[in-house]
């Protein structure tokens, strides 16, 4: 069965790091893209970052261009999102999720627990 496990989050003053990490199993991840979605209170899920199968296209949103990085490691089934210089406005759950909105490929309806993120003093 298809799983997502996201991990790394936590409380983090801003100007803090972290490292996400989502750990994927029951489907050929490796052919699929990948992407980070967050989701803040009383605000939709946003799609923040997305990565081609292969790693050839990536994509950010403005927001967190230039603090944050999604990477991936084929071998291992996981999928990382390396966030730097955290504001408060960071604040969210965030997800990761298999295929990519808009882009060809295959896609997976499945969403894990998320992991929590609060960038506060």
């Amino acid at each position: 069965q298809v799983q997502l496990v996201e991990s790394g989050g936590g409380l983090v003053q801003p100007g803090g790091s972290l490292r996400l990490s989502c750990t994927a199993s029951g489907f050929s991840f490796s052919r699929y893209a990948m992407c980070w979605y967050r989701q803040a209170p009383g605000k939709e899920r946003q799609l923040i970052a997305s990565m081609s199968a292969t790693g050839g296209t990536i994509r950010y949103i403005d927001s967190v261009k230039g603090r944050f990085t999604i990477s991936r490691d084929n071998g291992k089934n996981t999928l990382y999102l390396q966030m730097n210089n955290l504001e408060p406005e960071d604040t969210a759950v965030y997800y990761c999720k298999a295929g990519v909105p808009g882009w060809s490929g295959p896609a997976l309806d499945n969403w894990g627990q998320g992991t929590p993120v609060t960038v506060s003093l």
